[in-house]
């Protein structure tokens, strides 16, 4: 029987592992009208934009009822500016809050099988209905027999099952898709690889544990930072506890402003947050949504969610530092060097268009919002730019990206004037 949580969406992806054959049908019919959407909307351009917008609603569907492999895929994909017009972009935003419930019975079973006690030996009290939902698990409330308030994530029934499924169809449609000179450029065998590696570590609640002990202790000086306790007692692949930190969502100005929280302060906070894990760290949040942070009624910054950590390879955190004090001495030449280094721009013959852009924007915004209308005194060079395409997003560059443009967005929300 269905609860009213349920919907026959959240359902349909277990099936699959009942018939993989069905499943291998569906994600291959699912792949090449995606990509014939796609090309079609790439050589039609801006002129179709309504039926774009059909066409990625149609997208975010498909996505959901395909269940959490391809719901993962939607939101990693809704950073690819690159790949993908804006009309998906916008669309594949609203995943994070769309993705269904599932049955608090079946999450109650896990929590019982998984810790190996009936619910009642191990809680005072648990809340049935979830205070979060997301895509590869849920978030119950209850206080611990000792007294303590916890919440407890409980992963959805058979998903390692098939994200094996997944792992093997999708990787046999990528070497195929491969073939074709106009994906190759992508590089999606190192995308894909990428991808799973992080998704089978997100489903291992232990390594999630592990990963809030190690971001607690990069900020143990920092008290202005609160990090959740584990409850390693508590906690096995499949369930996870944590200490109940309840915050006002970190992107509600009106909450904040009204609990007498200055915003400007917030927002600073959660910057600076971000450039200790990027640059100093190497070690960082790669999903900071609003469900993700939130802000205590004392002003301090919550993390709650360390299932999507990613580590920064020395050399990379070394390139990001030099670029980061490049821009702020507007050194143009630097700044170039080191995105060709990084692999966000190709090394292309003339690289000077790509040279006047950067000293335009360095010149113009470093110190103010852009201003979208400024870039008609160069409308040339942005045209050569953009014929020429030099830019590439490489797969450990993904994760950074996604990032500081998902902070771009918080730190707007709470002040429209705000320049990252």
């Amino acid at each position: 029987m269905l609860t009213p949580f349920d919907s026959p969406k959240s359902l349909h992806w277990q099936q699959s592992l009942r018939s993989p054959i069905i499943r291998q049908l569906e994600i291959f019919s699912f792949t090449m009208q995606f990509l014939t959407f796609l090309l079609w909307d790439r050589l039609t351009g801006a002129n179709r934009g309504k039926k774009r917008q059909r066409r990625a609603k149609w997208l975010v569907d498909r996505l959901i009822n395909l269940g959490p492999t391809f719901i993962k895929i939607g939101q990693s994909l809704s950073t690819r500016a690159d790949l993908i017009p804006l009309e998906y972009i916008e669309q594949l935003t609203q995943l994070q809050d769309r993705v269904p419930e599932f049955n608090s019975q079946e999450a109650i079973r896990v929590i019982e099988t998984e810790l190996g006690q009936p619910l009642d030996n191990l809680f005072a009290s648990f809340s049935v209905s979830p205070l979060a939902c997301a895509s590869l698990g849920q978030v119950h409330r209850a206080r611990l027999l000792s007294g303590e308030e916890v919440v407890i994530k409980v992963q959805r029934p058979n998903l390692e099952g098939l994200f094996n499924l997944d792992f093997e169809v999708l990787h046999r449609l990528t070497r195929w898709l491969n073939i074709f000179s106009v994906v190759k450029k992508y590089n999606l065998e190192a995308i894909y690889q990428e991808f799973f590696e992080l998704l089978f570590q997100e489903i291992d609640y232990i390594h999630e544990g592990k990963n809030a002990d190690r971001f607690r202790e990069n900020f143990k000086n920092y008290p202005q930072v609160k990090v959740p306790l584990v409850y390693w007692q508590y906690t096995t692949r499949k369930v996870l506890t944590l200490e109940y930190v309840p915050g006002i969502k970190v992107d509600d100005r009106e909450t904040l402003i009204a609990n007498g929280i200055n915003v400007d302060g917030i927002i600073q906070l959660g910057i600076c947050s971000y450039l200790k894990q990027l640059l100093q760290d190497g070690f960082f949040q790669s999903d900071p949504h609003p469900g993700n942070m939130a802000v205590s009624q004392e002003g301090e910054l919550i993390f709650y969610d360390f299932g999507t950590m990613f580590e920064l390879k020395s050399v990379a955190k070394d390139q990001m530092i030099e670029t980061f004090f490049a821009i702020l001495r507007k050194d143009t030449e630097t700044v170039l060097k080191t995105l060709v280094y990084m692999g966000l721009i190709e090394p292309v013959r003339d690289l000077q268009p790509v040279r006047n852009i950067l000293q335009f924007l360095l010149d113009e915004f470093r110190d103010k919002p852009v201003d979208v209308r400024v870039f008609e005194q160069i409308s040339d060079q942005v045209y050569l730019m953009f014929k020429q395409q030099p830019f590439r997003l490489p797969p450990q560059m993904t994760f950074i990206i996604k990032s500081v443009t998902t902070l771009d967005g918080i730190a707007r929300s709470l002040d429209p004037q705000y320049n990252l």
